[in-house]
This record gives structure tokens, sequence and C-alpha cells, in this order.
């Protein structure tokens, strides 16, 4: 069982409010729950829409048609009508939105008393609120018919990815979080900001990316576990310092949410085109990490591994997200794994010049710049073995199966609905090896590689980067035609991507 609701209008209209009110509802009743967003880079106006799947059983993305759609204007329709199943319905433009939300229970043969109970908790405009949705209720009659879950009571919560990096931030001890707003990275300013006295932290906005990078530099040397947060633009500005972070061997967290690039590209959708910029940026040789979570739980677990790495070996760490996975919600029935990381940098003299050792002064003598080399690259072959103890590499679906699809970050959640469906249709499956650290990469993964059959990789931009990652660091080389690239500034919807993969497998 599975349905897809479209909330489509104006930016203002509430469409964002009625996607949350309805998921937190079926959240509630058991159902699980999936939704993303897409706007325009406008305040007020143009045409945003939001796409909630939800199923009897777990669901990480959405497709390409639709049940209903709730057209908050007439654009909304126009735009939408052909994205309706067979028999879907269209709710028109003729009410405020709460009216929608009364349809709709009745549409799905939901009881209104959990509606009622949640228009309560807002405390705003209740009375009119209720009113709306009971109007809305009676008018529309019941048509769709959806199987009780089973899952009622059971401990699921619903959370987006930018909510997944706050809690793994958190419960490192975050001390202090410097950002300056841009699109996608932007939302984490918020979360970071709640509580922030009671937890004692600092979340502050600065001027610009550049002021930014250099007062998380500052708050570092002081001993404060410091995070700062942008996009790919913004991550420009941030290299010069990101350099002197290997340097100086300054421990920084990065938050790099992608969006479409270059340039200013498409301000609010995603793509995953920054994973080369990741892994190159800055001048020199020095060491960094790479971390890239697939939903809100691994978000909160590999920013948890960041702080330890960055704490524990003293280094940079970049937690690559995107659009897509900061901005969707994602039902999870478990939580995530989190330590207590130590603070082990305190308050020293660092240095952005080769600095001797045991002075922290500048340098230029040769024989102190090979042993400050030697040493960071000695630091590297340890990080390298650290990491190892780590979940570096996920492995879905069959896992005994010749035909293995290779992916990272957002793509994780079409990935593993598409290869659900291929699975029941297709008994030996289909094998998912999903990369979390993309430096330093899992090079074990190369005999798994070499045994398939076929290898199909799926990403979220033109040039198949992470293919790039592969044959750099085991050898291994995907050809063009096994790969699945989208790069459109949206994310892979299941069963155009399920359609994909069995097209390139020759599975009928």
């Amino acid at each position: 069982m599975q349905f897809s609701i479209l909330f489509g209008g104006k930016a203002g209209q509430g469409p964002n409010f009625l996607t949350n009110l309805l998921g937190e509802i079926l959240i509630e009743k058991g159902y699980y729950v999936f939704y993303s967003r897409e706007y325009q880079s406008l305040i007020r106006g143009g045409h945003n829409f939001n796409v909630l799947t939800f199923s009897d059983k777990s669901v990480y993305s959405n497709e390409s048609k639709v049940d209903v759609v709730v057209a908050l204007d007439e654009n909304t329709e126009k735009l939408h009508k052909k994205d309706l199943k067979k028999n879907g319905i269209v709710l028109k433009k003729g009410s405020k939105n709460i009216y929608y939300a009364g349809q709709l229970f009745k549409i799905f043969n939901l009881n209104f008393k959990d509606l009622e109970k949640h228009l309560k908790k807002q405390g705003k405009r209740v009375r009119e609120n209720v009113e709306g949705a009971k109007r809305g209720y009676g008018e529309a009659e019941r048509s769709i018919e959806i199987p009780k879950s089973q899952d009622k009571g059971k401990n699921l919560e619903f959370i987006n990815g930018t909510q997944g990096i706050a809690q793994g931030a958190v419960k490192s001890g975050l001390d202090v979080y410097f950002a300056y707003p841009m699109t996608p990275a932007t939302p984490l300013l918020g979360e970071l900001a709640k509580d922030q006295v009671k937890d004692k932290r600092v979340t502050l906005e600065l001027e610009n990316e550049i002021a930014v990078a250099n007062a998380g530099v500052g708050a570092s040397i002081t001993g404060a576990k410091t995070m700062v947060g942008t996009s790919g633009g913004g991550f420009d500005l941030m290299t010069e310092t990101l350099s002197m972070t290997g340097e100086g061997e300054i421990p920084l967290i990065f938050y790099l949410a992608q969006r479409g690039a270059p340039g200013t590209g498409v301000a609010t959708y995603t793509m995953q085109g920054d994973l080369h910029q990741a892994r190159h940026s800055g001048h020199g040789e020095f060491n960094r990490l790479v971390l890239a979570p697939g939903d809100p739980k691994e978000a909160a677990e590999l920013t948890n591994q960041a702080f330890h790495f960055s704490q524990k070996f003293s280094t940079p760490v970049i937690v690559l997200s995107d659009k897509h996975l900061g901005e969707s919600f994602y039902t999870m029935d478990t939580k995530p794994e989190l330590k207590k990381v130590k603070k082990q940098i305190e308050f020293g003299r660092y240095n952005s010049y080769e600095a001797d050792p045991e002075t922290g002064s500048a340098t230029e003598e040769s024989k102190i710049i090979t042993s400050n080399f030697d040493k960071r690259n000695k630091k590297r072959k340890e990080i390298k073995q650290e990491a190892a103890e780590f979940e570096q590499y996920k492995i879905h679906g069959k896992k005994n199966s010749k035909n293995i699809v290779i992916s990272w970050g957002s793509t994780k959640g079409a990935i593993l609905d598409a290869i659900d469906c291929i699975g029941n249709e297709k008994k030996e499956g289909i094998k998912f090896l999903q990369i979390l650290h993309l430096e330093p990469f899992p090079e074990k993964i190369k005999s798994m590689l070499e045994k398939a059959d076929k290898v199909l990789l799926v990403e979220n931009n033109s040039t198949g980067q992470l293919a790039d990652v592969i044959r750099e660091k085991t050898g291994f080389e995907i050809p063009e035609k096994n790969k699945i690239l989208r790069y459109d500034a949206r994310p892979f919807l299941s069963d155009e991507l399920k359609e994909e993969i069995k097209k390139k497998l020759k599975i009928k």
C-alpha cells in the first residue's frame, strides 16, 4: 500500500503547513511517511510544491505519479494535472488551506478527531481552523480506502536531514556554530539556535563566509568544539581557511550542503556536484575527512563521527549533505547511535606558517618543514586505520547478488525503494552499496566490485564523480553506459529509477 499527495501553491499560501500537519498525524497512526519540498528562490509568490508519500511499510522517496493534487492556486492544477494517477483527484482552489486538510481526512477515511486534536495543539485561531476543516470534511466524499497500519504505537520519528545534523552536533558537545545564510545550509542556523542558552552553546550568524571560517578557527583554537556551515558558493570562500586548518592542524567541522551549481546555479534545488570540491579544495597537501550521510539518522551519526575525528586527530572534517536530504522529512524507526566526544584540544599556539613544533613559531628550516610533512602524512595513515573501525559503507538489498548499484548521499532513499520493487520481481535481487566515508575511502570494496556481474552508478550530477573516486582509489572503472545520472537539479524518483535500473540490467 502506498499513496502520494502533492500540495502546491504560491510561497505564503501554506503548503508546508498542510504537509507537516498530515505527515505528523499519519506518523502517529503508525504509517511511514516521506515528503520532499520544491520551491523557487522567492519569499512570496512563484510556485512551490511538496509531495507526501505514505505507506504501511518503510518508504524513503517519492514516485512520479500522485493520487491527489491539492491545488492552492490555479497554476498548481495546470502544472501538475499530468502527474495524477488514473482516477486521481484534484482538490481545486476555493478556500483556505485548512479546508483541504478536512477534505483529505474524508477522502482517505481518516478520523476527524485526530485532525481536530492537532489543530487544537496549534494554539492559534483554533476555532476558525476547526470549523474550516469540518466544512472541508463535510463537503468531501470518501474515495480512497487505506488499510489500517500494523505499527500503531511504534516509536516512529518524523525528521529531516538538517535536524539529524543538529542532533549529532549537540550530542557531540558542540560549543559554537557559525554560519552565513545560504540555501540549503540556512535551516541549520535555526535548529542550533533552539535551546542554545539552556545548552550553553553559541549559534551566530556573521557577515560573510570568510568571516565564518576564520571565526571558526578562532573559536576552535581556544578549545571550543566548533562547526561552520554553508553551501558550495560559500565553501569556495572558506577554502583558504580550510588550508590553514590543515597546516595548523586545527579541528573544525565544515557542514557543506550542496545545491544546483556552478555559480549561483539553481539556488533552491538539489544536486551532488560538490564531491570533488570537498575532497580537493584548498592549496597544498593536508589531511581531511569527507563523510556523506544518506538519511537523517546517518546525518546524526556521521556528524557525531566528524567531531570524534576532528578532536582526536586535530583535523578538518567535511560533512557533505544536500538540499534534498536536508529539507526532506523521513520516518525513522530506530534512534541514531551517538557517543559523547572527548574534548582533546585545549587553548594553544597555532600557526598558518610552517612552525617549529617546540615553540610554535614560524620557520623556514628545511629539516623542520620535511619533518612536519612526515608527521602529517603519518597522521593520514592513522586516520585511515581509525576510520576502518567504523562503518565506512553499507550493503542493502540482496547481499549475495552479482548485480550492484553503488552511490552515496541522498540518492539512498530512491535506490532503496527502487530495488525493493525489483527484488520482488526477480529472485536474485540487487545489492546496493552505499558509501559513507568518501575520504578516507573504503578501498576494500574493490574485490566486491570486481566479482560483480554488473556495477551501476547512481548520482545526482552530470559526470559521475563517485566513479572518479572509485577509479582513483581502487583502479575499478565503471563504464559510461553503466551510469545513471540525473542533473536537472531534481532528486531521483523511485519508479523512474526502477525502470532505469531494470533497463541497464536487462530485466523485463
